[in-house]
């Protein structure tokens, strides 16, 4: 670690992951010129993020993280921007209800458009290019033109996640979010799904329970929570240099804030404590987090927190544990024993996707539903079992009726893969998929809640 932190030191140190650029100045320009373009977002907003995600540290709130696992040009649409948010409101009413405690509500959109790969390089047929990382970085053509890092994209990657948050903000603020709209939030496709119908009789309860809020006169006009809602947006911290391009200092405190999303996080391929992404998140005053994966050693973990959260603060991290649902309750324990009895204040989310993808008979990429359930499940099992909080969970999902994993109540099979398999990269829940999980999900919150109060009533 460098001892001063500036936007720049990173640089001093090295950086995986961040593709090489056939022309540096080229890169130099636009990022010389994304320094100049205005913040996505506030630094407020983020300050704001950080209260809500200290009282899920501190087991007052829960956190829902879910979008795409690579948003795309191709597939930008502002149909597909709001069903991804109709189903994470879907999503978070449902852990509400059942929970009885406030859903932080961050999105993987805006910005989420870079992707570490296992390999520099892919070969088809005896040719050899360089793998596709994203959007903002090549494309998936399988051409060495399209293959080819190009600084412009950053441009248009800052362009479409401005066009996004403008939209998000909109349904967030301007009555799409009403709780009196709970009804109008099921998709075409979703209606008749199990999770739909299960979906609706939530909503009905819900209802009930806001006419009767009205009769005690709690109603929108003078209860802005019940109109409104706050969404926050992330992604994953991997092309350093649009970071340091995007962050500044806040007038109103002086600090540094990376504006390019309200939450940013650092991925379990680049969280080496003497590398560039540590560095860099280090001196950013957002709310970050970090994935943590089965070689996670508890003493190394312990360093990482200090070098991200110096000052204990609660909200600033979150440790996203991706483990796989065959390790997650042999690797897990050790590691939420020794935060506890070390003393440090973090928020533990549940990534249930990345440890789980298989190759289906049918050559497809896929991550099994039951397997997904089967990590959360036992994420919250061992959380039960070491007295500490299971406080969020970490989706790539979308609202498109894709099939791209298999399983859960509709029952897609590897043969049905091919039917909608759109993903650019990972394969992601969809719609009916993503609610019926969040159910599942529900009814662990709700025996943990009970759990809590047994204790507390017997001590």
């Amino acid at each position: 670690m460098s001892e001063r932190w500036t936007s720049d030191s990173w640089r001093q140190f090295p950086a995986k992951h961040i593709p090489k650029y056939p022309d540096a100045q080229a890169l130099a320009d636009v990022e010389a010129q994304l320094k100049n373009y205005p913040p996505l977002v506030f630094a407020g907003e983020a300050r704001q993020l950080q209260s809500e995600l200290a009282d899920v540290a501190n087991g007052k709130a829960f956190l829902l993280q879910g979008g795409d696992c690579a948003e795309s040009f191709a597939e930008y649409h502002p149909d597909n921007i709001r069903d991804t948010f109709r189903v994470l409101l879907q999503m978070a009413v449902a852990l509400t209800w059942a929970g009885s405690r406030p859903v932080v509500k961050v999105g993987r959109l805006a910005g989420q458009f870079a992707k570490p790969r296992s390999s520099e390089t892919e070969e088809i047929d005896g040719v050899v290019l360089e793998s596709y990382k994203g959007d903002i970085v090549n494309g998936m053509a399988f051409t060495p033109e399209e293959r080819k890092p190009d600084p412009q994209r950053l441009l248009q990657a800052y362009s479409q996640s401005a066009a996004t948050l403008n939209l998000i903000r909109a349904f967030a603020q301007g009555g799409f979010a009403d709780l009196q709209r709970v009804h109008g939030w099921t998709m075409g496709a979703m209606k008749d799904s199990p999770a739909g119908h299960r979906y609706q009789e939530t909503a009905d309860r819900i209802s009930e329970a806001l006419a009767f809020m009205e009769a005690c006169g709690i109603n929108a006009t003078n209860t802005p929570s019940l109109h409104q809602t706050n969404f926050y947006t992330s992604h994953e911290a991997l092309l350093l240099g649009y970071e340091q391009a995007m962050t500044r200092i806040d007038s109103t405190t002086g600090d540094w804030y990376d504006t390019s999303a309200h939450l940013l996080w650092i991925g379990e391929r680049t969280r080496q404590l003497d590398g560039a992404h540590v560095e860099f998140m280090r001196g950013i005053n957002n709310p970050i987090a970090c994935k943590v994966g089965p070689t996670m050693d508890p003493d190394e973990l312990i360093r990482l927190i200090d070098a991200l959260n110096p000052d204990n603060e609660p909200g600033r991290l979150t440790l996203i544990a991706r483990m796989g649902a065959d390790l997650v309750g042999e690797k897990l324990p050790a590691l939420l024993r020794k935060v506890k009895n070390e003393g440090r204040v973090v928020v533990w989310s549940c990534d249930p996707m990345h440890g789980n993808t298989i190759k289906a008979p049918s050559g497809y990429k896929t991550r099994p539903f039951d397997q997904i359930l089967a990590e959360v499940r036992r994420f919250f099992a061992v959380h039960q079992a070491e007295g500490t909080y299971a406080g969020g969970v970490h989706f790539e999902m979308t609202g498109q009726d894709v099939t791209e994993c298999m399983g859960g109540a509709q029952e897609i099979t590897s043969e049905n893969l091919a039917d909608r398999y759109h993903t650019h990269c990972d394969p992601r829940l969809n719609g009916s998929q993503a609610l019926e999980l969040a159910f599942l999900i529900a009814e662990g919150i709700k025996e943990e809640r009970d759990a809590h109060i047994s204790v507390a009533q017997a001590s």
